[in-house]
């Protein structure tokens, strides 16, 4: 397996594991800015130089012996799943791509077709009725994670857990696991650990969100997109996601999590 998903400092300063749709883009550039003084000029997902990555067959050797002898400060970032998968819908679903396109080319026609979903377009302000397209679209979702029908589920919906256990089944062990609604407090304490060849003012920098300015914004609070039914299905396909990393499964509206993160707990459930 290795370790998928995986990005590694060229200095082996630290090693970080990212979940998609969680401040991976703001990561990867303070991971990168700590190693060279600068951020990266564009998407730090495009970079192909100046930061490891497993996608990378040059990096694979580096970042396994690194993890598995336990050398660097290993650490991932998780998210609210109310709040992960309404931003997995509204970039992914209704954004435009940073290369001008619809996201996997037919993924779209295809849930307009099949699940009625509307995502609206640029040309009209994306108008269109964005709670009733997101609980059809959060059908999808679970029909992809739990059958994998239509299709299987893509890496910006799959439940953090799957993206958080490999590294521990390839051997590997978290030292942080922080969430993204105390950003500044958890990134911190990862920059206090680890051996930086460049500081990085966190108040200073800005946020890398690649997604912003591409499609409609959210006209409503959080809460108002989760009727009983769609709190059925997020309990069905995200319940080990809300257990795990401490976030309310009843209240949406609550951002924050309940409580912090139990470490050897996490090692212990997704270990196996």
């Amino acid at each position: 397996m290795g370790f998928p998903g995986t990005w590694m400092t060229e200095s082996e300063s630290m090693v970080y594991r990212v979940v998609p749709k969680c401040a991976c883009s703001t990561i990867g550039q303070i991971m990168y800015r700590s190693d060279h003084g600068r951020f990266f000029d564009g998407d730090i997902h495009d970079a192909q130089e100046g930061l490891h990555k497993w996608a990378q067959e040059r990096s694979q050797g580096p970042i396994t012996d690194n993890v598995t002898a336990r050398k660097s400060l290993v650490f991932t970032c998780v998210r609210n799943p109310y709040g992960r998968i309404l931003s997995s819908f509204f970039d992914k679903i209704c954004g435009i791509q940073r290369n001008g396109r619809r996201y996997r080319g037919n993924l779209v026609p295809m849930l307009v077709q099949k699940y009625g979903i509307e995502v609206g377009d640029p040309e009209s302000g994306f108008e269109f009725d964005q709670i009733r397209s997101f609980r059809r679209f959060l059908l999808f979702a679970r029909d992809t994670i739990r059958f994998r029908k239509p299709m299987d589920p893509d890496i910006h919906w799959a439940a953090m857990s799957g993206h958080v256990s490999t590294l521990i089944r390839g051997g590997g062990r978290y030292d942080m696991i922080f969430d993204t609604e105390n950003f500044d407090a958890g990134m911190s304490a990862v920059l206090a650990r680890a051996p930086l060849r460049h500081p990085v003012d966190l108040a200073a920098m800005p946020r890398f969100n690649e997604s912003e300015g591409h499609g409609p914004k959210r006209a409503h609070p959080v809460e108002d997109f989760f009727d009983d039914l769609s709190m059925h299905l997020m309990r069905e396909i995200y319940g080990r996601d809300f257990e795990l990393f401490g976030y309310d499964i009843d209240d949406p509206s609550r951002r924050a999590p309940l409580r912090g993160i139990d470490l050897d707990a996490v090692h212990a459930k997704l270990g196996n």
